[in-house]
Formats: C-alpha cells, structure tokens, sequence
C-alpha cells in the first residue's frame, strides 16, 4: 500500500459539495451515514488525489486551504470563468468550495 494525506473538509451539504468537486474532475468513491438522516462523510477522487468531505461538524472547519497540482490549470479555470495568475513556482487559480474551503489550483512551472 502507498502512504498517502488525504485532507477532510467540512462541508454543510455533502451531496451539494459533490456536485462542486466534479467540476474539478472528482468522482464519489464511497459514502458513509451512521444512519439514515445522520450526517454524511463521503470519499472524492481524481485520479490518485483523494479528498474526505464531512458533514460532521467536529471533523475540521470551514476556510481550510489545499493545494492541488494539476496537468492543465487553464482547463480548471476556463471551467470556473477565472484568469489563471503567474507565480514563480506555477500558474494558478484559487477557488472556494460553496462551504469557503479554498483549493489554490496549479499547473507548476518546468525546471530549468
């Protein structure tokens, strides 16, 4: 098995939040309820990146910050309707999930 992060963010509507992170190219993996009616914890993924999204309210808080690497960052942003910003280290994008998770989007630069 290859160690992996797989960063948790709250999310109030897992199902709504879903539906935002396929934009991005994720796909729903699995979900968990305690019960029906209880808060949802579902697993996303694109390709290898993985992401837990919780309804639970102790499982992390809102404003979180992750960085996700990507092949095409202009394909992210022309998805959004954002401009794509130059850093020294990559071209990015920042985004907020409808609960105020930011992801900061990038493409890296090639080395020289």
């Amino acid at each position: 098995m290859d160690e992996e992060v797989i960063p948790i963010l709250r999310v109030a509507d897992a199902a709504a939040a879903v539906r935002w992170y396929a934009r991005l190219g994720f796909a729903v993996q699995w979900e968990h309820r305690f019960e029906p009616g209880l808060p949802a914890f579902v697993e996303v993924a694109r390709g290898r990146v993985r992401l837990f999204l919780s309804e639970h309210t102790g499982d992390a808080r809102p404003d979180t910050l992750v960085y996700l690497r990507v092949a095409d960052v202009d394909a992210v942003a022309a998805e959004f309707g954002v401009r794509v910003e130059e850093a020294p280290w990559a071209r990015e994008v920042e985004l907020r999930d409808p609960d105020g998770n930011r992801l900061r989007v990038g493409t890296p630069r090639p080395a020289e």
